[in-house]
């Protein structure tokens, strides 16, 4: 039977994982890489670090499925969304990335939302937001502050494009990439030419990738280099893939009107499926064709969550045990014991979409510990989901489940906390790690196995568990949402001014 790889390029690390035909993991491995961090909200990634990880993950997964290189016919790949990467004619990186959660460009994506173009129209019918992570306000930025890269760069890209070119040879763009985070146009018009003109950088278009592939398109084969380093056949189909929390959507078998996906990592991302566009503001857009043809998808999403609880490790010096804090945080009663968190800690996506938003602790004591601020923190983050979901209601968008996948999964704790504050009940596939089994879905629909995703879909995705509300909990909840609502108003004004704030 032939096989199927899944490359999930997260923010912390890279995930292969080796799939077979009815969506069974077979063999997984996982490869780190660093993030480095300044002041300003800043962070950036090396480009060849993901490579680095990709052979090192994906001969480690054929290990551990003990199978022999040349099953795998097909794989697809998924990484971090606005990940933005320059490169020279030979498609190596002229400077460090700048990751999807870097928040340099917050200046930039004011003047960008201030022109009023025509791209707009998916955000909000033009009213906002736009986002500091998104490719154009970071495009701008280099133009303005390292204008020798962005004359010098052939292409201007993401993580998905830099890979996909080192398997394959190929210059491509991801459809979902590009109709969500750089304005591109399923159909007409195509490239945002009047606003990259109206801001002064004409010149991007022309280092954009030409060719732009729908996930599941087949793109080509693997070079024999790239064969080489991943330990696969040239034969090896590369089928497009996309951002990382949509191709989650496809592995959660998030796919029909009305289905609700949350996708969980170091960020949450809410999107609903719809048959119809609902351009609002507080809500990042809707986007045809970005993953099944001829659907919408609607989009919320919070900065930081996971990367919250990742700081939490790194302040006790990464030595926290998850099972023991998951397990003295849900002997807490809901509240934490007065304790009260915003996770703003990179800024908002979603209702305010604020760059400059930052996180918060209030009401501590000397008596809360750590699983008063692990609890507080997965509280805050249920908050914030409640909020996106509370704006998709006022959209006109109703779901009456959350189709979960991600890290939040493995934390009963957290899967509870969710259900409490939205009041819904929390669905986790089989296989929680969606995005990995997109890309299997993906890869087998691009391979010839599958006619459509949702025919594999079908066979693919096996249901899982279902958490359900606590009626108890849902009423102290309320109290505690309208608190959490209050708390970013009231720090609104208290930020320190931006000439204390280093860029």
């Amino acid at each position: 039977m032939a096989l199927l790889l899944g490359i999930d390029g997260g923010t912390e690390s890279l995930r292969a994982r080796v799939f077979d035909l009815m969506g069974h993991c077979l063999g997984n491995a996982t490869a780190p890489y660093d993030i480095r961090f300044a002041a300003g909200a800043r962070a950036e990634q090396a480009p060849e670090d993901w490579w680095r990880a990709a052979g090192q993950a994906v001969r480690a997964a054929i290990a551990d499925a003990g199978i022999g290189a040349d099953r795998i016919n097909a794989m697809s790949i998924d990484t971090t969304c606005c990940t933005v990467v320059a490169l020279d004619g030979e498609g190596r990186a002229l400077r460090p990335a700048i990751l999807w959660m870097d928040m340099r460009a917050g200046v930039e994506a004011a003047e960008v939302l201030a022109s009023g173009d025509q791209a707009l129209a998916v955000n909000g019918a033009g009213q906002g937001p736009v986002s500091a992570e998104w490719m154009i306000p970071k495009a701008l930025w280099l133009a303005r502050h390292e204008r020798r890269v962005f004359e010098t760069a052939a292409t201007i890209c993401e993580y998905q494009d830099f890979m996909t070119r080192r398997l394959t040879g190929r210059r491509t763009a991801s459809l979902n990439n590009a109709a969500v985070r750089w304005h591109y146009g399923a159909g007409e018009p195509g490239w945002p030419t009047s606003l990259l003109r109206a801001l002064g950088i004409e010149a991007l278009a022309e280092k954009w990738p030409a060719d732009v592939l729908a996930p599941g398109t087949v793109i080509g084969t693997l070079t024999r280099e790239a064969a080489e380093h991943l330990g696969l056949s040239p034969a090896a189909r590369v089928v497009q893939g996309g951002a990382d929390a949509f191709i989650g959507m496809i592995g959660l078998g998030v796919a029909r009107p009305g289905q609700l996906a949350m996708i969980t990592g170091s960020s949450h991302l809410q999107f609903g499926v719809s048959e119809r566009p609902s351009h609002v503001s507080g809500l990042w857009g809707t986007y045809k064709d970005a993953v099944y043809p001829g659907r919408y998808i609607l989009e919320g999403g919070q900065t930081s969550t996971g990367s919250v609880v990742s700081w939490l490790r790194r302040l006790a010096g990464g030595t926290l045990d998850f099972a023991a804090l998951n397990e003295a945080a849900a002997a807490l009663p809901s509240g934490a014991e007065g304790l009260l968190a915003l996770e703003h800690f990179q800024g908002n996506r979603t209702p305010h979409t604020d760059s400059l938003a930052r996180g918060a602790f209030t009401g501590l004591s000397l008596h809360h510990g750590l699983p008063h601020l692990f609890r507080a923190t997965l509280e805050a983050i249920g908050c914030g989901t409640r909020a996106i979901i509370d704006r998709m209601r006022d959209a006109g968008f109703g779901a009456d489940e959350i189709v979960v996948g991600g890290g939040a999964a493995n934390s009963p704790l957290w899967l509870q906390i969710h259900a409490d504050t939205a009041n819904l009940p929390v669905v986790v596939p089989d296989v929680s790690e969606a995005p990995s089994l997109g890309c299997a879905i993906l890869a087998a629909v691009g391979a010839g196995h599958f006619t459509a995703i949702d025919e594999a879909i079908a066979v693919m995705v096996r249901p899982g568990r279902r958490i359900e509300p606590i009626t108890a909990n849902v009423a102290r909840y309320e109290e505690i949402f309208a608190r959490y609502g209050a708390l970013y108003a009231a720090l609104k004004p208290l930020r320190a001014p931006m000439e204390d704030v280093p860029a």
